[in-house]
């Protein structure tokens, strides 16, 4: 039963992991050759992933094994990552430079916070 545990409804993160390859997909065709979007894109997506990678190997290794701490510091940097990369492209369509100040100022706190949340303890 133990291995079991963390098994879940793997059809539903198969199905949204196809979700997520698809809408990449159609958004890497749609940027008909932005090379600054396709590598957000891209970046996005692998980030993503490598997001649920560590996710999961902190569910699945056992409570204070090196393992799951190695997949909880993982965690931060990977987030870190895809909020930067999201308030680059919010602020950039700001309307007003305060309002992408407020943007990039709430990436960091985010960031900040999630450092003191999952980094700082350990």
């Amino acid at each position: 039963m133990a291995e079991n545990r963390n098994r879940g409804n793997t059809w539903i993160a198969g199905t949204c992991f196809g979700f997520l390859t698809l809408n990449s997909g159609l958004a890497i065709y749609r940027a008909k050759g932005d090379l600054a979007s396709i590598f957000f894109v891209s970046g996005s997506y692998i980030t993503l992933l490598l997001l649920f990678v560590c996710l999961r190997a902190y569910e699945c290794a056992p409570p204070g094994s090196p393992a799951r701490e190695r997949a909880r510091r993982a965690v931060w940097p990977l987030t870190t990552v895809l909020t930067l990369g999201f308030a680059w492209k919010v602020a950039a369509v700001m309307p007003s430079v305060i309002a992408a100040a407020v943007v990039w100022g709430l990436a960091i706190a985010t960031a900040a916070g999630g450092f003191f949340a999952l980094i700082v303890p350990g």
